[in-house]
């Protein structure tokens, strides 16, 4: 338990709520062509940009706890540290440490999983998505992880690789397949054998969140576990007939079952262990859930649930302690913003669509699943369209403004925070009209949203998680010229940018306390003491500084 907070002696607090605004996937673009933000009719946050207290903050690499300054970030850890006011050591960084260490491979749930597969002969499955992104997983992780099972007397290995395409590459998958083949092949020896036995887009089998799309998992469960579906010699040749057929983008590519003689090489069964190699938690934890929610089970019918030991990268809800067995512990995030306000008698409100409902409420209370105080905070989800988002890329924009204008009318909350998820969501689509509209259609509801802000006498600190939208196409590195495709048109970008982000300070009610020159060269955990000086508190002990220079 934290104490309450105490007084900000700097500022006196503003009649109306303090609104943080999260513009999902936003950031200020480094090329001018491909930047669906700059592209983008928005009037609105021109106007605030240029009107009101402004500067750009960091949102990727070692200022959102990641390894390097070559990693993008992302809304988990984004969340993660706008919400916790501090920088944790993230998951990419925390298991590449537990490989290095060896602290993996000597801890207990290791060596069951092992321990269990050589005694009995049986086959090793590793699930999870094979590139080197580095936001849900990391190539080089399932290699090792792979090397040490052989060490462990694993005489099996099988891969159910996820093709990406979101976070790398649009169609860079065999630029890691085809490597990653050669690499089993090559480990292939002395009565040891691993392959690639499944696999398909990433959006399109296994990785559904939130409960958006179930059927995801479900096509995931025959594709991986009962070797149900499309049967192709090699994921070489799956990869290229089937982008051939569909067209389809890497994240897009329907699944695909490995077979020799008729028969899938990989399916799961009785007494087999099953690691699922993400270790980012959102897109983990409804196939976690078919593997060991055991007759409980409703979501689908998986015709055969085999007994296996299963376990994940991390621990991927620490609340409800998902999965039940895991390899590496997640950082333990404690005194976030949300503990503190509940412990300060401050009423919140937080709301997304459902794309982006867990990461505005759980991975912002520092990855907890509930609240602190229930007569104190209300999460509210708008359900998500289950259409691809470039079909509709306004997603429930409207609607969540909708829902947040009756909020600040009702002055029943003091701080409401709230994520619109389009410029990600969008971004990954990479398709650039689209992009523009999502970003014309967040400005229309960023102009309501300051209306009623106004109106209100209140503060809105607009920022976001990461930037994507503002870096829609392939650039060469040397030369910023844009990389085209076979056809001579742009190469899409679908991953996140290593931009920096926007802060605005909306403060129509303010006095002049600070000056309107913001603090640079902060990262977006400085949101958390931003917010909480604007509500009147002072920020606790070791939060990063808030960007407000006082006078």
């Amino acid at each position: 338990m934290v104490k309450p907070l105490a007084k900000n002696t700097k500022m006196e607090k503003r009649k109306g709520p303090v609104m943080l605004v999260i513009m999902d996937g936003v950031g200020y673009g480094k090329y001018e062509e491909g930047d669906g933000f700059k592209a983008a009719l928005t009037p609105n946050l021109d106007a605030l940009m240029s009107e009101w207290p402004t500067v750009s903050m960091k949102a990727h690499g070692t200022a959102v706890g990641l390894p390097s300054d070559d990693d993008m970030g992302n809304s988990e850890v984004g969340h993660n540290a706008i919400g916790c006011g501090r920088v944790f050591a993230q998951g990419a960084k925390l298991v590449s440490n537990s490989i290095a260490s060896g602290a993996m491979f000597e801890g207990d749930t290791w060596k069951k999983l092992t321990g269990n597969c050589a005694e009995k002969g049986s086959t090793m499955h590793f699930i999870g998505l094979l590139s080197d992104g580095n936001v849900h997983s990391h190539i080089d992780h399932l290699k090792q992880m792979i090397i040490k099972a052989k060490e462990a007397g694993v005489k099996k290995v099988r891969v159910h690789a996820l093709l990406d395409g979101r976070d790398v590459g649009e169609t860079s998958a065999l630029e890691y397949f085809d490597p990653f083949e050669d690499f089993c092949r090559e480990l292939s020896t002395d009565g040891f054998s691993a392959r690639i036995a499944s696999g398909g887009g990433r959006m399109v089998i296994t990785m559904d969140r939130y409960g958006a799309n179930w059927n995801m998992v479900k096509l995931g469960w025959e594709t991986h576990v009962l070797g149900e579906g499309r049967s192709f010699a090699n994921p070489h040749e799956a990869i290229e007939t089937l982008r051939a057929e569909t067209e389809a983008i890497d994240q897009d590519l329907p699944p695909f079952v490995i077979a020799e003689d008729g028969k899938a090489v990989g399916t799961v069964e009785d007494g087999d262990a099953v690691v699922f190699f993400n270790f980012r938690g959102d897109r983990a934890l409804e196939i976690t859930k078919a593997f060991e929610a055991g007759d409980d089970f409703s979501e689908f019918d998986r015709k055969r649930c085999p007994s296996v030991e299963y376990a994940g990268m991390m621990e991927y809800d620490g609340d409800l302690h998902i999965p039940a067995q895991y390899l590496v512990s997640p950082p333990a995030i404690d005194r976030t913003m949300g503990e503190y306000l509940a412990a300060s008698g401050v009423k919140s409100f937080a709301i997304s669509e459902t794309q982006k409902y867990g990461h505005v409420t759980y991975f912002f209370n520092g990855n907890k699943l509930g609240k602190f105080d229930e007569k104190l905070e209300t999460f509210e989800e708008i359900l998500s369209d289950v259409v691809p988002f470039e079909q509709r890329p306004w997603m429930k924009c409207a609607d969540i403004t909708d829902r947040v204008l009756e909020v600040v009318e009702s002055g029943e909350y003091d701080f409401i925070r709230m994520n619109f998820p389009n410029g990600d969501m969008v971004g990954h689509t990479g398709v650039f009209p689209a992009v523009v509209c999502s970003m014309e259609a967040l400005d229309l509801c960023i102009g309501r949203l300051k209306k009623a802000v106004e109106a209100a006498g209140g503060v809105m600190i607009v920022s976001a998680d990461h930037g994507n939208s503002d870096d829609m196409y392939e650039h060469d590195k040397k030369t910023g010229a844009v990389k085209t495709n076979e056809n001579g048109k742009p190469k899409a970008k679908t991953a996140h940018s290593l931009n920096p982000v926007p802060c605005i300070v909306y403060d129509p009610a303010g006095k002049g306390e600070y000056k309107t020159e913001l603090k640079e060269g902060l990262g977006i955990s400085s949101l958390a003491a931003t917010t909480l000086e604007f509500l009147g508190f002072e920020a606790p002990e070791g939060y990063d500084s808030s960007v407000l220079n006082y006078k």
